[in-house]
């Protein structure tokens, strides 16, 4: 049976094209499969001033002075990896995870480092949908924000920090998964799923 390691985390970016734009900062908490924290790390990352966008640039509070000694990509990189417990799958987990997952998998293979990362990956975006399935609650959106305002840990916006948000969406991962109790299907489903079990389980 495979063991795993779950790495939550968040990277900031000067843009969303991974084509155009350098990841500028990240953050990881690695926790067990039980979501026991291990270890957690943030690096600001060397970024060529040409791939951060003005507006990228506002949101995650780039400094040119702050950013003048940052790591070069490739060490950052290798750190991260070194950050993950030894012999078990390491999953990545986050809010909207797949857009960290793409530009993390880009630098990786661009700087020939081995990928880290198992292929599977846990978004709180799912987790967060889930509950508001099972709870009868409406869905304004799938936002950390959203997540994290409706289950009382945030009031105001998110620091755009990639440690914090890392933080906040492990938090607001515990937050639903606590509320995910086990009840009884007919409590759950949708009331037309419902009127029709009688005639599935004749078919």
């Amino acid at each position: 049976m495979a063991e795993f390691a779950f790495a939550f985390l968040d990277c900031e970016f000067g843009g969303l094209d991974v084509e155009r734009h350098d990841i500028t900062e990240v953050g990881v908490i690695v926790t067990d499969d039980r979501l026991r924290e291990l270890d957690e790390k943030s690096w600001r990352v060397a970024a060529r001033p040409e791939r951060i966008s003005p507006e990228a640039a506002k949101i995650f509070g780039y400094d040119e002075a702050l950013w003048a000694k940052a790591p070069p990509i490739r060490q950052v990189l290798t750190e991260i990896s070194a950050l993950f417990p030894k012999g078990v799958t390491i999953v990545p987990a986050g809010q909207n995870v797949r857009m960290d997952v793409l530009f993390l998998e880009r630098a990786y293979r661009n700087c020939e480092i081995p990928y880290p990362f198992d292929y599977h990956v846990i978004d709180l975006a799912t987790l967060f949908y889930s509950w508001c399935l099972v709870a009868g609650e409406p869905v304004g959106a799938l936002s950390l924000r959203q997540a994290a305002t409706r289950a009382g840990l945030l009031k105001g916006g998110t620091a755009h920090r990639a440690l914090d948000d890392a933080r906040l969406t492990l938090e607001t991962f515990r937050h639903y998964i606590a509320r995910l109790a086990a009840r009884e299907p007919s409590a759950v489903a949708p009331a037309a799923l419902r009127e029709s079990e009688p005639e599935a389980a004749d078919s």
